[in-house]
């Protein structure tokens, strides 16, 4: 009975550890950011849709593994396929069969939000196939995130305005910037830093509608505190330095969420995405980040 409980235990953290699920939360938070910025949708659908694109999301991250499992057993051996923690068929099923998933969930909102959903499928397949060696790839994940605001906006609107494409835009090129970082991860050194000015993009577009009001404030002294730390890490590269950046990086796109919540004066959304900023970091210390 320990031997099997120990299997299961095993099997649970294998899982959570293809799923990176720690980031989870910033999926929730773009989420609800996508929905504020919309003028709110349902608790229902808001619910779903987080439900749905989290599962997608958990897709992807198995579909990566799966893709990348022949370059993961020459330079990240430990991960879960190439260390026989999981095969690569199971891998495989359980991720196509969460990203079908995903997408009937966003078909039950609309039929735009399904749509979107199916888009947002075919940008997680495209990733996870051509990443490797691919210069533009980063803007494929930049899309993924951009698709999730779209999604989350079209449950409550059918025609998209500035206000929900141009946060979804600055997401897309901060989450490209964050990419192209982590794609140095395994060489613990940051070579090229000229994707870096991308992360400024959220703050940027933020700073256009901000009333500057207290929980607005708070947001932008966090992301402040956050890209000194990122600074600081990428600068002194010792070793997981690079590791703790992403991490970090892939954590404040909660925060950038609650910015482009506080323009929408739903100060409410704002504070749920900084408890997911918060949470994601409190999840990153149980299951690897990237």
């Amino acid at each position: 009975m320990g031997s099997l409980a120990t299997r299961r235990m095993s099997g649970w953290r294998t899982a959570l550890k293809l799923g990176r699920v720690s980031n989870l939360p910033t999926i929730w938070s773009n989420v609800i950011a996508g929905s504020a910025l919309a003028g709110g949708a349902p608790t229902h659908w808001l619910l779903m849709m987080a439900v749905a694109i989290s599962a997608m999301y958990v897709a992807g991250m198995f579909l990566n593994d799966a893709f990348d499992r022949n370059i993961d057993a020459r330079e990240r051996p430990e991960r879960p396929i190439p260390s026989g923690e999981a095969s690569a068929d199971a891998v495989i099923v359980v991720g196509a069969s969460l990203l079908v998933v995903g997408v009937v969930g966003l078909a039950t909102v609309n039929d735009h939000t399904g749509l979107v959903g199916l888009a947002l499928a075919g940008a997680i397949l495209l990733y996870d196939w051509q990443h490797k060696g691919n210069p533009f790839a980063p803007f494929v994940m930049g899309l993924c995130r951009a698709l999730v605001y779209i999604a989350a906006a079209s449950a409550a609107l059918t025609t998209l305005s500035p206000t929900v494409l141009l946060p979804a835009a600055a997401m897309l090129l901060y989450v490209a910037g964050l990419t192209y970082t982590a794609r140095q991860e395994n060489l613990d050194r940051v070579t090229n830093l000229w994707p870096l000015p991308l992360l400024a993009a959220p703050a940027g577009v933020s700073l256009v509608g901000t009333d500057f009001s207290l929980i607005a404030t708070v947001s932008f002294i966090a992301l402040a505190v956050c890209a000194l730390r990122v600074g600081q890490l990428l600068k002194r590269r010792h070793a997981g330095d690079v590791s703790r950046a992403v991490g970090l990086m892939i954590a404040a796109i909660s925060i950038n969420d609650a910015l482009f919540a506080t323009t929408t004066g739903m100060d409410y959304a704002a504070i749920a995405c900084l408890a997911c900023f918060i949470l994601t970091l409190v999840f990153q210390r149980y299951v690897p980040a990237s």
